[in-house]
């Protein structure tokens, strides 16, 4: 059978999909957040992905990551690089297997204007946002905020500042509440990813943003 692309994009938002094509996004971090948001950007048809991980696929990811047994001691990059392909080869993706530092930051993430921030370090966090955020060229989204087993409904997208947009409940801590599950990490995700298709669509279309 003849894959289409245009079959597999036929249940989105009508005439989205060009836009959406032509679109590129940055994703630095593929663990719980990041390689959900991947999976559902491609699932939208983004047209293309720069996947951004240092680590290899371990047991513990499985609890709220994308992989599956078969890629435990693969690259992160190239494990979720397979599973786009099996979900929308039309997607083009780009993977950068490195650790990201002030060094790199602007050579990994290139002249791709949106970038998802999906590192699980608090530290890795702040440097991306001190270093991001003062170059108007670039939008960000970021999730913090979503262990333990809380409402759902705690999880907002919040509006910080013109090109920083904030996911998450604003109080859990994965220290304080000893783990985290799929459900809220992979919500956090969906509202990174609705984020990422809102601003590639214009905003302004949207308008129940949470001002922060």
């Amino acid at each position: 059978m003849e894959l289409k692309e245009e079959d597999l994009l036929k249940r989105n938002v009508k005439g989205i999909s060009e836009k959406l094509k032509e679109a590129k996004v940055c994703i630095l971090g593929l663990g719980g957040l990041g390689s959900n948001v991947a999976v559902l950007l491609a699932r939208s048809g983004i047209g293309y992905l720069k996947l951004v991980d240092f680590d290899t696929v371990e047991a513990s990811n499985l609890n709220r990551q994308q992989y599956r047994i078969s890629h435990i001691g693969i690259k992160k990059t190239e494990a979720m690089k397979s599973i786009i392909r099996e979900i929308n080869p039309f997607v083009e993706t780009g993977v950068l297997d490195i650790k990201i530092d002030r060094k790199n930051i602007y050579s990994t993430v290139g002249d791709i204007e949106i970038v998802v921030e999906a590192f699980d370090r608090a530290e890795t966090k702040a440097m991306l946002m001190e270093e991001l955020l003062t170059n108007t060229n670039k939008i960000v989204v970021s999730a913090s905020g979503m262990a333990g087993l809380g409402s759902a409904n705690e999880i907002v997208t919040r509006k910080i500042k013109d090109n920083f947009y904030l996911v998450g409940d604003n109080y859990s801590d994965y220290e304080e509440y000893l783990g985290i599950m799929s459900t809220r990490v992979m919500i956090c995700a969906a509202h990174q990813a609705n984020m990422v298709l809102r601003l590639i669509l214009g905003e302004e279309k949207f308008k129940k943003v949470i001002q922060w």
